[in-house]
């Protein structure tokens, strides 16, 4: 069975778990909230630092949930995240999510969310998580689209950007354009009974455009992403500082907007 070849991309710098810790059930994984009820038991597939993870323990209390993550010190902060909240009934492991080490039918619900783009092959990695889950149960998988995010006012620097991530991403051995292939990738992973969605994050107030431009200009220049941006040859030296500086510049206007798409599945397993 292959095992995780993918980079994961961003790392785990400050920058990046900034905007993780802005994740909720509510902004990141609505389209499945509704499928969600006490008593039922959960796998979180790269659940980084917890937030959604604790979200959806409260949903299913006193169903378990169990929150896994391929790096080890991001399930340590989520494991005091979840505790923080006060919640029981959450464990938590380190886990390669194209070979999971659950028995099969584990679980009636698998979530990931921005993991998919990441891994090194995402159909066997969705087999996996309809492996351990159970008949009737669903697989759920939300990522997000980097060509189809836009924003206004266009700005060189920015389209620099865009086009600078797509190559880091394609050669960390990820696909950045996961929201729009999810449905395809289910397919032949062998789901046959797939609901799609999409929905958008957007950023346009003064404080949304102030984080989410601070967070891409810091990771631009100081996170993983950044060193494999230089390191690898996709971009060079003063790259990186110019693209946060235009980040920085885009933060400040006034008529700035930003919007995310991502895809959605909800696969109902058989």
């Amino acid at each position: 069975m292959p095992k995780e070849t993918a980079v994961y991309t961003h790392g785990h710098h400050e920058s990046v778990l900034r905007s993780h810790r802005w994740r909720t059930a509510a902004n990141s994984a609505a389209y499945l909230v509704g499928e969600l009820r006490p008593g039922l038991d959960v796998l979180d597939v790269g659940c980084g630092p917890g937030t959604i993870t604790a979200d959806l323990a409260a949903l299913v209390a006193p169903g378990r949930v169990t929150a896994v993550d391929a790096a080890e010190d991001v399930v340590d902060e989520a494991r005091a995240y979840v505790k923080e909240r006060g919640l029981a009934g959450v464990e938590f492991g380190v886990a390669d999510v194209h070979a999971l080490d659950f028995p099969d039918d584990s679980f009636d619900a698998v979530h990931a969310h921005q993991v998919l783009q990441h891994v090194g092959d995402p159909v066997q990695a969705l087999r996996e998580m309809r492996r351990v889950c159970r008949p009737g149960g669903i697989v759920a998988a939300r990522d997000a689209d980097y060509a189809a995010m836009t924003w206004f006012p266009r700005m060189p620097a920015l389209d620099d950007w865009q086009a600078l991530y797509d190559r880091v991403a394609r050669a960390n051995g990820g696909e950045p354009d996961a929201g729009r292939r999810l449905l395809s990738w289910a397919r032949q992973a062998g789901f046959t009974d797939i609901s799609c969605s999409a929905t958008s994050w957007c950023f346009a107030t003064p404080e949304e455009r102030a984080w989410w431009s601070g967070l891409w200009a810091d990771r631009t220049t100081s996170s993983a992403y950044a060193e494999i941006a230089v390191a690898g040859g996709h971009a060079t030296a003063g790259q990186p500082a110019a693209i946060a500086a235009a980040w920085r510049e885009w933060g400040e206007r006034e008529d700035g907007w930003f919007s995310v798409l991502h895809g959605e599945i909800l696969c109902r397993v058989a």
